[in-house]
């Protein structure tokens, strides 16, 4: 029986969350998941340029599992973009350190820590703001555990 798998710290969720070929309706496509923790890897790795160390650290987890969370993110990725599959990011073990937040009202976004509650937007002051990081059920249990 495999032990558990530790959470793994992502700063903040995506911005999106879903990709696929333009003009295929999704019925007639595959579908591909990539984890929140493969998309961290493949963002510190690829977006960011992180060595497997310093990414590691990043995600507290060791360097063996990045490796290996890299490596399953780059071929999902790659399936996605030569088969032409519809692209999604969710689920893993994982715990934000940041949110994004984003006012409906006039559409900016800003960044807080995942311990912080806002409920105006610093813009237009109004109440309709959507937090990514609950579009995904995190919030709450990632507060505390910020790096």
């Amino acid at each position: 029986m495999p032990r558990p798998k530790k959470n793994r710290s992502v700063l903040k969720p995506p911005m999106f969350t879903e990709f696929k070929p333009v003009g295929i309706p999704s019925r007639a496509l595959v579908q591909t998941y990539l984890t929140l923790d493969e998309y961290e890897a493949f963002r510190l790795a690829d977006h960011l340029g992180f060595g497997h160390e310093e990414a590691s650290e990043e995600m507290d987890i060791s360097r063996s599992t990045f490796t290996r969370l890299i490596e399953q993110a780059r071929k999902k990725v790659a399936g996605m973009l030569i088969n032409g599959n519809i692209l999604t990011i969710e689920g893993g073990n994982i715990h934000f350190r940041k949110n994004t937040i984003r006012c409906n009202s006039c559409g900016h976004m800003f960044n807080i820590d995942i311990s912080t509650t806002i409920t105006k937007c610093p813009e237009c002051n109004s109440d309709r703001l959507q937090n990514l990081a609950g579009n995904f059920g995190h919030g709450r249990c990632c507060r505390g555990i910020n790096k």
